[in-house]
């Protein structure tokens, strides 16, 4: 009896077992949600949306975007890290990633996700941000700019995407390398923060120049600066701020991340999936025709440069200490 016992359980956990590499090797078998934690019109929802697309054609399933806004892309980022790590809900997300839960405890608030929640896929680009003003503004160019916010402090104010966020900690750092001071003013997206600059609502911004360009080519914002090295192609009029004497760098990119227990089958076939998208031509046209180029990185090297980035990024969030 003991032995027959044995023989069927040892027959249900092959089962068991058996189902669970069927499950991972026939995923996925329904449609697929990419979170993008910010509002429509920034940089995540610039890089997400093409790529969502192209994974749709590449799996045969749709890869549906969802913007969660919310506390600088927190609330979206704790939601997919907190979700079934199964493959079905995934997130692109913006380097903001790694300051959000440093910021929580400076705030003083309970951290809404652990980056060890999540585990990097790919990264699809990687943009400096670019400083920029309403074409009708009086600065033609950087140093008038930074004249005038020494000569008036507190005068001015910026936009940002949140609060610690990929627009707010380079505009931090400016003003801290060149002792000059504006009010911040949070909006809850990229988007939204570019609608407040046109509207007259702030003064300037940092933004990826996915998000920005087309207003440049426009005529209805001016580019003062970048925070990368050297010149870019989508705006090679442009001076870095190393150029102008500013030494310090600001990288805005945009990368795929799952759950950290999603399994290694679904992990191999999104880095996969990842991959052909990021070379897939109507993907590439679309982001390079915004303005920023494809810089990929599949996992293990993502993984590298984002842990170095993260640790930086820590200390700075750390200078700019609790704001309200």
């Amino acid at each position: 009896m003991r032995q027959k016992i044995a023989a069927i359980l040892a027959f249900i956990g092959l089962a068991f077992f058996s189902g669970v590499s069927l499950a991972q090797e026939s995923w996925p078998t329904r449609p697929i949600t990419m979170i993008v934690p910010f509002p429509p019109g920034g940089v995540a929802d610039a890089v997400g949306r093409p790529v969502a697309e192209a994974m749709s054609r590449i799996l045969g399933q749709p890869v549906i975007v969802e913007n969660k806004a919310g506390a600088g892309g927190g609330i979206g980022m704790a939601a997919v890290a907190k979700s079934k790590p199964d493959g079905y809900t995934i997130l692109m997300a913006l380097s903001s990633i790694s300051i959000i839960p440093e910021a929580d405890k400076i705030v003083g608030r309970e951290q809404s996700f652990q980056l060890n929640q999540l585990k990097p896929i790919a990264r699809f680009t990687a943009d400096p941000t670019v400083l920029v003003v309403r074409a009708d503004s009086p600065w033609k160019d950087y140093k008038s700019f930074v004249a005038a916010m020494r000569a008036n402090p507190g005068k001015y104010n910026f936009g940002s995407s949140g609060n610690y966020g990929t627009m707010h900690v380079p505009m931090e750092m400016l003003k801290s390398s060149q002792q000059f001071y504006m009010v911040h003013i949070p909006y809850t997206g990229a988007g939204p923060a570019i609608v407040g600059l046109l509207g007259g609502q702030v003064d300037a911004l940092a933004t990826g120049p996915s998000s920005i360009v087309q207003q440049i080519k426009a005529g209805k914002v001016r580019a003062l600066a970048h925070w990368g090295d050297g010149r870019l192609a989508s705006l090679p009029d442009v001076p870095s701020l190393k150029e102008l004497g500013v030494k310090i760098e600001f990288a805005q990119w945009a990368g795929l991340f799952i759950p950290s227990a999603t399994p290694d089958a679904i992990t191999n076939k999104l880095r996969e999936v990842a991959k052909l998208a990021a070379n897939d031509e109507r993907v590439r046209a679309v982001i390079t025709g915004a303005g920023s180029p494809i810089q990929y990185m599949d996992a293990p090297e993502f993984k590298v440069y984002w842990d170095k980035e993260s640790a930086q990024m820590v200390e700075v969030v750390k200078k700019i200490g609790k704001v309200e």
